[in-house]
């Protein structure tokens, strides 16, 4: 099973600071889809350490890395592994099928939930 990087960028969020979205903001994600598009988990098992994830957005330093993990039946990106606090849960990763066009929920460290577009979905 190959991986893909799939491309996340800040999807139209009334009522917040980013009505209108923003695509300076988003994520870039390396995981393994099945051939409908859906997260592979046999092969995120098998490709843990491979399983990425790139934070970015103007208000950050730098990018945030970390990995796409799973505790029971939530996935989420973690930047540390020794704390959950920074954990970023997607809501039903598993359930999303990841095409352009598509929409995931993502809730911050902050517990704010955002809607990302996926833009992008190439071959790692």
């Amino acid at each position: 099973m190959g991986l893909s990087r799939i491309t996340l960028r800040l999807a139209r969020n009334p009522g917040t600071a980013f009505p209108d979205g923003d695509d300076h903001r988003g994520y870039s994600l390396v995981a393994p889809l099945d051939s409908s598009g859906f997260i592979d988990e046999a092969g995120w098992r098998d490709n843990k350490e491979a399983c990425t994830v790139r934070h970015f957005s103007p208000d950050l330093p730098s990018p945030r890395v970390g990995r796409l993990s799973r505790r029971g039946d939530n996935w989420f990106f973690d930047y540390d592994s020794s704390s959950t606090e920074d954990d970023e849960p997607v809501f039903k990763l598993g359930l999303h099928r990841f095409a352009p066009g598509e929409y995931v929920t993502i809730r911050d460290e902050d517990d704010v939930a955002m809607t990302y577009q996926v833009r992008e979905v190439v071959h790692a």
